[in-house]
């Protein structure tokens, strides 16, 4: 076995020269060393069966070896020159996204991280619309930079105390008190009078079209297109942030094909790369056209990633990785759903596909944050590795790769109900 540092070292090195903002998940966390297609591997040789995926990122797997194929042998003959040089693999890569963008999106501008697609997203509706303000919903996170930050509605994420006040937030699809519709009609409703009493100076709306973070919120199927004749009357843009729910993770390759809506921006990142750190902003002929003051991303679709990526979306179509998590997460919401019935701790289930979570609520309707962690924990020494998410980080998150089998689902429900029976 090899000499790695293990845990206590990795988190006192932390302590010694990282942020003091870099946390991680459990108690006695493990040494991650090693990671293929759907599994982990610690610093003791123990496998874990990664149901998180990185927050959605490898969504073909770990190390997957077609996709690591292509990042090395571009590796061996070019790896960077910037975009002031012609090279073949960024314009590849940004007609073969096109290709399977929704609608009429066809133009792609590469950065490296979800963070920076949105910045970008924001800029070019500024551009384009000739306005400044946007409109946000609550729970929602698109980044860390300063604007994106400025539209994330999670607190926990707004780090900078003196953020843009360009930013009007709205209820997000969701309210524990009301029904899914009631809530969703709520939130249309005072986006309405948003837009009554400051519409002309409105750019942009920015949405996820099921929020991760935000404890995997998943509105109405009628609820983007509603969405989208309201903004569309009053020539506001919309913009679908996919960066955690793009490439197959809701068994379509992009979340808001389930609303049949053509947004006016889309940003996408993370599976994209499949580890490898690239992103980027897409919107159609007409809005593009607008953005023609220079600029640049030094790293974005260098000839790495863009090799990369190109390997992933290959991938993706030639194993039919939406269609499988289609058919898995079928399976596995309907064994959650089985699961709420046995245990009352368990007070929601939703989301679509391979992006699903689980609102665990105490008896008195508190949020079960602390049991949350004991459940997490519990299956982490069952060697299965789960992601958690909400408001009051309550929420059960199940996002693997796309490549797990059905034997792999049963074994997450196998392992989540011996972690329920031993709580409740």
């Amino acid at each position: 076995m090899s000499n790695y540092l293990g845990p206590e070292k990795i988190i006192q090195k932390k302590k010694d020269f990282l942020f003091p903002c870099s946390q991680h998940f459990y108690k006695k966390p493990p040494q991650i060393v090693g990671g293929k297609m759907q599994y982990l591997f610690d610093s003791q040789g123990i496998k874990y069966l990664d149901f998180f995926a990185g927050v959605s990122v490898v969504n073909c797997g770990h190390c997957n070896p077609d996709i690591l194929c292509a990042s090395i042998e571009q590796m061996k003959t070019l790896d960077h020159t910037s975009t002031i040089y012609l090279t073949e693999p960024m314009v590849n890569l940004a007609e073969k996204l096109a290709s399977v963008l929704p609608g009429d999106i066809k133009h792609s501008f590469f950065c490296c991280s979800g963070s920076e697609a949105n910045e970008g997203a924001l800029l070019l509706a500024r551009i384009y619309t000739g306005r400044n303000e946007f409109i946000s919903l609550n729970n929602s996170l698109h980044g860390r930079t300063y604007l994106t930050m400025s539209v994330t509605g999670l607190p926990m994420w707004r780090a900078d105390p003196i953020l843009s006040d360009c930013v009007t937030f709205v209820p997000n699809a969701y309210n524990k008190d009301k029904t899914l519709d009631e809530a969703a009609t709520e939130s249309l409703k005072a986006i309405e009078v948003v837009i009554a009493s400051k519409g002309d100076k409105i750019a942009a709306l920015i949405a996820e079209p099921v929020q991760g973070n935000g404890g995997i919120i998943t509105p109405p199927l009628w609820y983007f297109k509603k969405l989208k004749t309201i903004l569309e009357k009053n020539g506001i843009l919309l913009i679908i942030d996919e960066v955690q729910t793009g490439f197959g993770r809701t068994g379509k390759m992009f979340a808001i094909e389930h609303y049949d809506v053509v947004p006016d921006i889309i940003t996408v990142a993370k599976a994209l790369g499949n580890g490898m750190p690239i992103s980027a902003f897409c919107t159609n002929d007409k809005i593009a056209a607008s953005f023609t003051s220079a600029s640049a991303s030094t790293l974005g679709g260098n000839p790495v990633t863009a090799s990369t990526a190109i390997a992933v979306l290959d991938y993706i179509k030639e194993n039919n990785l939406c269609s499988n998590a289609q058919i898995l997460g079928i399976k596995l919401k309907k064994g959650l759903l089985e699961l709420k019935e046995k245990y009352p701790i368990i007070y929601d289930v939703r989301g679509i596909g391979l992006m699903l979570g689980i609102e665990l609520l105490k008896e008195n309707g508190e949020p079960a944050l602390e049991e949350a962690d004991l459940i997490l924990e519990f299956l982490k020494n069952e060697g299965i590795l789960l992601g958690k998410n909400g408001l009051d980080r309550n929420v059960l998150a199940f996002q693997p790769p796309l490549i797990i089998k059905e034997s792999d689902v049963h074994l997450v429900l196998e392992k989540l109900n011996l972690a329920l029976s031993k709580l409740c």
